[in-house]
């Protein structure tokens, strides 16, 4: 209260009652004064800490100082106008800063927020927009009053609502002086906003001329503009209802309006280069003009892109088309389509032409990207280094090659480790990669059906990969190659169709006391074939739906399903039993092959609470199951048993900074079972076949571009099938929702627009593999502890989690 004036009174709080129809968010945003934000964070609170350290006379001496002492330096300078421009710069940064500080205060005042002081102008304003909401929305006899009452200067101000009952639209009629006009938007009268019984909503009107302008934009209309459509109300016929008619008027000294063909298309594919005293070539396709000084494009492949032909009606959705057809291909910095109107003859009232012109700005055809950093994994720093080429229209026919090279160090969470004996310490691996992908902006089919697919922006990319990571214990290479088909059903929805996916996965080199170390382990086995040999042929399809953005700054949603099925027919090519004259990790192991089928289906919400503040949750789910059980043995001398064994890395993984964050990543599980060798770690990773997560998290602004985040993680991995050696670890309906661990933390964003760092403070708060009664694990939390399993995890990533 020390910082109101002798007549100020704080606003305390807002409240807003009789609202049971109407949107009260939508009435909430009509404020025009909020009080001081106290959660998450207690803004006023800071703001008078910050004030504490703070004299508006000591800040306003300083700046005019500092325009003192930089208009004595600049006098001094004379006429040397490189170092005046230097002094001029300085002076600017710094009497920007301190102006700052003379308006909005210290460092800490601007991390918190200045009290708001009630004004009753504001309150009256507010009211007098909430009335035209309410009328806007159908309720013409609706009330508002406002009320304000104070209290050791603090004010509550209330807004009491009386809605009334709604008018509801009794008639809908169409007046429209031009019958061609009024048959195009009678034939598109099903997809119409407006329908007789529902509430008058102005909103929706607005939306529905905006409908009826692109329902005539499409059917050749060029000229039409929604300004041609009006709409009057009528509710003096019935009590609470409304009569609406719709009229469509001609254009002014018209008798209609005239609808246009598309005569000529030019399409100018190096838009924005000149070259004096020459003239474009010109190549003639399908009826279409291509110009360009030096046709570098595929006039075959560009044609297939152009929704705009000669002939055709002038058509609002096919110019939209061709533009996002043509960015999409990743070779234009700019794609526009523009229409001049033909002069047409005095008796031609209802029909006119226009010519296009298609233009395009190729971009930079070689693009190189260097990047140098580090990493910081299981307590280890890593440098790495990455350089990418991107060669645009590599082959003349808009192809986009890409190239990419990476090295580094890492560190990595040790595999296993003996706990009778040595400890054995997370370690550096080295990683080198090369990556090749080709993306070609059509379907490579054996037939013809691009134009079947033209409007879904079709994509054929052919991707290969060499992984090779060496480390004390091993040395492991990955080569693989993926052959994907890409189209966009909708700006939100996408499709990619893998019809071949194949690695070949092969260890080297493998240490026997390694080795050895692993094979006491309850689930050694399944560990040990993550080294050997693998085959992995399969094909899998994705289908993505997400209406965010990239900041995820919208209220959206995101699904993303996942099916993969693999190693089909194995016995055609492969034995389907493990015997081999060599063990895992030797040159003369026979290469695997397992077949499988894996599925997954990841949801996410994003509830968008106030512009910067949100609700986000997550709902994950995996499937991955052998389709035929393979023979195998431990040892030369035993006798084979049945085991449902697929691909290692296909296997499903919980915990890591993108799943439950309290975790290790890929360490969670398996179920309920406990390792009996891991009291103090977690240092072996748990696959399983079935996986159940999910997170929840509430998202919120600190200062500038800092963020805040609260979230609790959920999940575990289980087994399909009964495991002796890891007992508790199969899911069982009757337990499993018992198992699930949890995990809650506090989390910084810092969003740079470009790029999100993510720092996650995770702890455990349920751990379902210790003993029952145990099982709550928060009081044991510890900070800095590396050797305790219920140690703070933190996450670093870049991104957001989900």
């Amino acid at each position: 209260m020390r910082l109101l004036g002798p007549r100020q009174q704080l606003l305390s709080e807002v409240k807003l009652e009789g609202v049971n129809r109407t949107d009260r968010d939508a009435l909430a945003s009509l404020y025009r004064q909020e009080p001081n934000r106290k959660f998450p964070v207690p803004l006023l609170a800071i703001y008078n800490l910050g004030y504490t350290f703070y004299s508006p006379e000591r800040a306003e001496a300083r700046l005019a100082a500092t325009r003192a002492k930089y208009a004595a330096l600049i006098a001094e300078a004379k006429t040397d106008s490189v170092k005046v421009g230097k002094l001029l710069q300085k002076r600017e940064r710094k009497v920007q800063h301190q102006q700052q500080v003379l308006e909005q205060g210290n460092a800490i005042m601007r991390l918190g927020q200045a009290p708001v002081v009630y004004d009753s102008t504001l309150t009256s304003v507010t009211a007098d927009q909430m009335r035209i909401y309410l009328r806007s929305h159908g309720y013409f006899r609706s009330r508002v009053a406002a009320s304000d009452t104070a209290r050791n200067r603090r004010v509550t101000v209330t807004y009491r609502i009386h809605e009334g009952q709604p008018f509801l639209v009794s008639q809908l009629r169409y007046d429209i002086a031009d019958s061609a006009v009024a048959k195009a938007i009678r034939a598109d009268s099903s997809r119409s906003l407006l329908r007789v019984g529902q509430a008058y909503n102005e909103e929706l009107i607005g939306r529905e001329r905006s409908r009826i302008e692109s329902v005539l934009k499409n059917a050749g209309y060029y000229d039409f503009r929604q300004q041609y459509v009006t709409l009057e109300a009528d509710t003096s016929f019935e009590p609470y209802t409304v009569r609406l008619l719709l009229q469509v008027a001609n254009p002014p000294g018209q008798q209609a309006h005239r609808v246009y063909s598309v005569r000529k298309v030019n399409f100018v594919t190096d838009a924005g280069l000149n070259r004096f005293g020459m003239q474009r070539d010109t190549v003639r396709r399908n009826g279409v003009y291509y110009l360009a000084y030096n046709h570098r494009f595929s006039t075959r492949i560009l044609d297939r892109k152009l929704s705009v032909r000669p002939g055709d009606r002038y058509s609002l959705r096919n110019t939209i088309q061709t533009q996002r057809q043509l960015s999409g291909m990743d070779v234009f910095r700019f794609a526009g389509v523009n229409y001049q109107k033909v002069e047409a003859s005095a008796d031609s009232v209802r029909f006119g032409q226009l010519d296009a012109v298609v233009s395009t700005t190729p971009m930079k055809r070689f693009q190189e990207t260097t990047e140098l950093g580090g990493t910081y994994v299981a307590g280890l720093p890593g440098p790495f280094g990455n350089f990418r080429v991107r060669v645009r229209n590599a082959f003349g026919g808009a192809e986009v090659l890409d190239v990419g090279l990476r090295a580094g160090l890492e560190g990595q969470y040790i595999l296993a480790q003996d706990s009778l004996r040595e400890e054995v310490g997370n370690q550096l691996t080295t990683q080198l990669g090369v990556n090749i992908n080709l993306t070609l902006p059509q379907f490579l089919l054996p037939w013809h059906s691009n134009e079947l697919f033209t409007r879904y922006s079709p994509r054929t990319r052919l991707s290969s990969a060499f992984t090779y990571v060496k480390r004390q214990e091993y040395t492991r290479t990955n080569l693989e190659f993926t052959y994907d088909y890409i189209w966009q059903h909708s700006g939100y929805k996408q499709f990619i169709l893998t019809p071949l996916d194949i690695s070949l996965i092969n260890t080297s080199a493998f240490d026997n006391t390694f080795r050895r170390r692993l094979e006491r382990q309850p689930n050694g086995q399944a560990l040990l074939r993550s080294f050997q040999s693998v085959l992995v042929p399969s094909a899998n399809a994705t289908m993505l739906y997400n209406t965010n953005d990239f900041n995820q700054t919208q209220d959206a949603r995101y699904l993303r399903l996942f099916a993969e099925i693999g190693g089909l027919g194995r016995s055609l090519y492969t034995r389907t039993d493990e015997l081999s004259s060599g063990r895992i990790g030797q040159q003369n192991t026979n290469i695997k092959v397992y077949d499988f089928v894996r599925l997954s289906a990841d949801y996410r919400r994003y509830h968008k609470l106030t512009p910067q503040q949100y609700v986000v949750w997550r709902l994950n789910a995996g499937l991955a199951r052998a389709l035929t059980r393979t023979q195998i043995r431990d040892t030369i001398t035993e006798p084979f048993r049945s085991a449902a064994i697929i691909p290692y890395d296909r296997y499903m993984f919980a915990g890591g900074g993108s799943s439950v964050r309290a975790w290790l990543p890929r360490r969670l599980g398996v179920g309920s079972y406990r390792n009996p060798q891991l009291v103090r770690s977690e240092s072996i990773e748990q696959p399983g076949e079935l996986l159940l997560e999910g997170s929840l998290e509430y998202r919120f602004p600190i200062y500038d571009y800092i963020y805040g985040a609260a979230f609790t993680d959920f999940g575990n991995v289980w087994t399909l099938d009964a495991d002796p050696q890891r007992p508790g670890a199969d899911f069982e309906l009757n337990r499993f929702y018992k198992e699930f661990a949890v995990g809650s933390g506090l989390g910084l964003r810092l969003d740079f627009t470009f790029l999100i760092v993510r720092l996650d403070f995770a702890a455990k708060v349920y751990d379902p593999t210790q003993p029952v009664g145990s099982r709550y694990v928060l009081p044991k939390a510890t900070i800095f502890n590396a050797a305790s399993s219920n140690n703070l995890r933190l996450n670093i990533g870049i991104g957001y989690p989900f």
